[in-house]
Formats: structure tokens, C-alpha cells, sequence
């Protein structure tokens, strides 16, 4: 089994020179640890001190050299689209319930839950379902402390 000793982000490598390719919903690309088996058979074990968060296009270096093209899986999302201000206010609805979130140009994609696809449209939002990878944006570091 091959190990992967580096991962390289979206067009730092000619993704159509990828020896395989590892299909992956958002859940599943962000580990520390597993062994992944690509589509055209390559097993591969990914085996960090840290999780990682593995992106949609990200290439997986072999320690052969080789390089395992990560895809995201398509999953069942909605494109939420509104106009300055609204936008910032729908974010900041979304962030307030911890949802996932990816920001594609001016627009926000959340996973389908229909409590807060009903919220959003009564915020003004309109929707549009899709199927496509999620790459949500990575979490911000937190503590809970409240020092002074």
C-alpha cells in the first residue's frame, strides 16, 4: 500500500497527470487517518500527526512519487442568492445555527435541510437546489475562555 507524504492544492499540479482518483463527500475529506482505494484500484493510506481537510481538486503525493486527484463527491446542496447587504445577513443567520457553508463568488451553498431552507426564504433568499461537491469553508480556531 502506498503512503501519501504531501497533499498539493488545486492548480499547483497538472491535475489531468493524476495516476488515479479518490471520490469523496465533504465528510469524508476531512480525516487524520484512512485508507482510501481509487477508482482505478490505487490503495493509499493517509496517515497524519493532524486532521486534514482535503479539498475538491487537491492531489494526494504518493510516496512513490505518484499523485491521487481527491474529487468531491456531488452532494444534494442549495445556491442561496441574495444582494450586498441581504447576503451579509443571511451569513450571519447561517453562522449563528453552525451551518456548513461554501462561498462561491457572490453566493453561499449550504447542504438541503428544509428548516433552513424555509428560514432563508423568509429572509428574502431565493434558492436553488443543485448537485454538486461541498467544499465548506474550513472552521475558524475557537477556545472557550473568556480570559481578561
Amino acid at each position: 500500500m502506498k503512503r501519501v507524504t504531501a497533499i498539493k492544492p488545486p492548480g499547483a499540479w497538472p491535475a489531468t497527470s493524476a495516476a488515479d482518483r479518490v471520490v469523496l463527500d465533504a465528510n469524508d475529506r476531512n480525516r487524520r487517518r484512512i485508507v482510501l482505494t481509487g477508482e482505478k484500484g490505487t490503495e493509499v493510506l493517509l496517515d497524519f500527526a493532524a486532521p486534514v481537510a482535503l479539498r475538491d481538486g487537491d492531489g494526494l503525493v504518493l510516496d512513490d512519487g505518484a499523485i491521487v486527484l481527491v474529487a468531491g463527491a456531488p452532494e444534494s446542496l442549495v445556491e442561496i442568492c441574495a444582494h450586498g447587504l441581504d447576503t451579509v445577513r443571511l451569513a450571519w443567520h447561517l453562522g449563528n445555527r453552525h451551518t456548513d457553508v461554501q462561498i462561491v463568488g457572490e453566493h453561499i451553498r449550504i447542504r438541503r435541510d428544509h428548516v433552513l431552507e424555509d428560514m432563508l426564504r423568509g429572509l428574502g433568499a431565493h434558492l436553488d437546489p443543485l448537485e454538486a461537491p461541498f467544499d465548506p469553508e474550513p472552521s475558524a480556531p475557537h477556545g472557550h475562555g473568556h480570559g481578561g
